[in-house]
């Protein structure tokens, strides 16, 4: 990786891509090489707490709670639930953070914008594995998530020519074609010990945004995966160029779609509670 790429290199759409697709094939290549090892004795691992959002805790649709309920299996392995909605969240906020995340989280306009603000609050001060709440869980790979302290993420790629996202499993092919293909982590699940310092950087950037001049600020690239690939982005160049031996504090889950999958078909997506359908008034 060479030192002469621009400080702000993350907010280059194209750059961003292809710097996360060579992230992911990094990974792949490393996971050919070694096989992963036990955390090192002392090391913070990721707290068993799953973390959910829906916005009015009194009206979750029945098709949204069958995904949400889903995950109660993980109760048995110890896991300790927490499930928020609007109320709940500004509380936590309140408590855990200070005027400028109180004021940021306000002014989040739509639930997914709160969901998307809230979950980096809670995962960077008590850590645990947040998930969407239209996420199903259908497999046990849950239990690699838990085996140390990297943060956790799901990296993904949208296909601009097929206008569709490319199939999860595609993306470990090594010579897959990048022409036209957005890669880019998504920011579900997050799965993290307290206080990673990618996780900061995202919540200070959220912050900033939605503070900012901006009076209707567009929602992937303030709290969504937008802002959190570009935190990542920039986090995994500086260790870069720190050592390029230096083993990195973060994983990105190429088999997340074996543990978790997403119910496209419910109910709330055909009106407002969807962010695709979002006004900009």
């Amino acid at each position: 990786m060479s030192g002469r790429r621009p400080p702000d290199f993350e907010e280059d759409h194209h750059h961003r891509s292809r710097f996360i697709r060579n992230l992911t094939l990094r990974q792949l290549q490393a996971s050919h090489e070694t096989q992963q090892g036990e955390p090192s004795l002392g090391a913070t691992l990721i707290p068993r707490t799953l973390v959910q959002f829906w916005h009015d805790a009194s009206n979750i649709p029945a098709d949204v709670k069958g995904c949400l309920d889903s995950w109660n299996l993980l109760e048995l392995a110890g896991f300790e639930l927490r499930m928020f909605c609007d109320e709940s969240a500004a509380a936590y906020i309140a408590e855990r953070y200070g005027r400028r995340e109180v004021a940021a989280f306000e002014r989040c306009r739509h639930p997914a914008m709160r969901s998307d603000y809230f979950r980096l609050c809670f995962v960077l001060a008590d850590g645990g594995l947040y998930v969407d709440a239209d996420d199903v869980l259908i497999g046990e790979g849950w239990h690699a998530i838990f085996r140390d302290n990297t943060l956790k993420l799901q990296p993904l790629c949208y296909d601009v020519n097929a206008q569709a996202m490319l199939p999860a499993a595609e993306l470990r092919q090594v010579d897959l074609p990048t022409s036209d293909r957005i890669f880019y982590v998504n920011n579900n699940p997050i799965a993290a010990p307290a206080g990673h310092p990618v996780l900061s950087r995202a919540l200070v950037r959220a912050t900033a945004r939605l503070l900012g001049q901006d009076e209707s600020p567009e929602i992937q690239s303030t709290t969504g995966p937008g802002n959190l690939t570009a935190v990542l982005a920039a986090h995994a160049y500086e260790l870069q160029l720190q050592d390029t031996t230096a083993i990195q504090d973060f994983e990105l889950l190429l088999d997340w779609h074996k543990v978790a999958e997403t119910r496209w078909e419910l109910a709330y997506r055909n009106d407002c509670r969807n962010w695709r359908n979002m006004s900009d008034d």
